[in-house]
């Protein structure tokens, strides 16, 4: 078998491509940096420096493609970025949509959590679940563009998958992504932390039924890929307990929800920068974005590992890097 895979050095992209090339799957590695960077270094694959958003810089792959794993994505939240988040998510899709069908390949499009419905305390969220609730920032609103377009393909007649990874801790994190959070709280945590929960999971689990997918899942299925359902004061409080640091006393509430989102918009305004601190960014992290994952541990085999064992691992690797200097 032979995949290509966007965005192949962030978080989910680099354990889909490692753990591709673990089970013998020949894979083409797109990234706008795939020759030098250090998260593709001493990997038998082919690179591909290409723009998701320019297809001829994509068209350039030799040989036939059995699958397309679209990862790539532009990640804001927050009000800015409207334009670049457009361009990378919903264009940059459509481009993948083109690859997948030239090589007559099955797509899978990674989209996220974060375009379904919102759960809450009491209520936990499936694919067949109505209603919204997102906060319309630039995510939000990308990734919804993003995979409406892969639902028109799919009513043309491609042959697509759609999944929606949690909130993902684990290792290869590079850049960081989401694994800034780790390191934000490795010497302790501010005494208030948000007040919503995510659902988390870990991008090796998320990799593994992403494989699976390729050739287990019905054309045009969906599935959610997300995990353990925690408050962030939850998992505050272990992240910190791993390194021994001063955890969270207790949760932001709403008096001081409005105020420092009003203050993140207010220094975005004068700065120009808008800060991750912002009250697109509160108000999502104020929300429960809670999910079951059963439809893709029937059929996918999907496994959802402890989190304390993702939140380890993500740490031991960070450690190897020398990212906690």
């Amino acid at each position: 078998m032979r995949i290509a895979v966007t965005g192949a050095t962030g978080l989910l992209g680099n354990n889909v491509t490692r753990l591709a090339l673990g089970r013998g799957i020949e894979v083409v590695a797109i990234s706008r940096n795939s020759t030098s960077a250090k998260s593709l270094e001493d990997l038998n694959l082919q690179k591909l420096d290409a723009d998701i958003t320019d297809f001829d810089s994509l068209d350039r792959i030799d040989g036939k493609l059995d699958a397309v794993i679209h990862s790539a994505a532009h990640i804001h939240i927050g009000w800015s970025q409207r334009q670049q988040g457009i361009q990378t998510n919903k264009n940059g899709t459509a481009n993948a949509i083109r690859l997948a069908r030239k090589h007559q390949a099955r797509l899978i499009h990674v989209s996220t959590v974060n375009t379904l419905a919102i759960g809450a305390a009491d209520r936990i969220v499936d694919e067949q679940t109505p209603g919204d609730g997102q906060v319309p920032c630039t995510y939000v609103v990308s990734k919804r563009s993003a995979e409406q377009e892969v639902r028109q393909a799919i009513q043309q007649g491609i042959d697509a998958v759609i999944v929606y990874p949690g909130f993902m801790l684990g290792p290869w994190d590079w850049k960081p992504s989401s694994g800034r959070m780790i390191m934000d709280l490795r010497k302790g945590a501010p005494p208030l932390a948000p007040s919503g929960g995510c659902s988390i999971c870990d991008p090796r689990d998320v990799a593994d039924a992403i494989l699976q997918a390729i050739a287990k899942a019905p054309g045009g299925s969906r599935y959610i890929l997300a995990g353990e359902n925690w408050t962030y004061f939850q998992l505050w409080r272990e992240i910190t307990k791993q390194f021994g640091a001063r955890a969270p006393w207790t949760f932001l509430r709403r008096p001081g929800q409005i105020a420092a989102g009003s203050i993140g918009d207010l220094l975005g305004k004068l700065t120009g920068k808008e800060p991750l601190v912002n009250s697109a960014a509160i108000a999502m992290s104020s929300q429960y974005h809670w999910y079951s994952s059963q439809l893709a541990i029937d059929q996918l085999d999907y496994r959802i590992r402890p989190v304390d064992e993702s939140i380890a691992d993500a740490i031991d690797w960070m450690r190897q890097q020398k990212m906690f200097v």
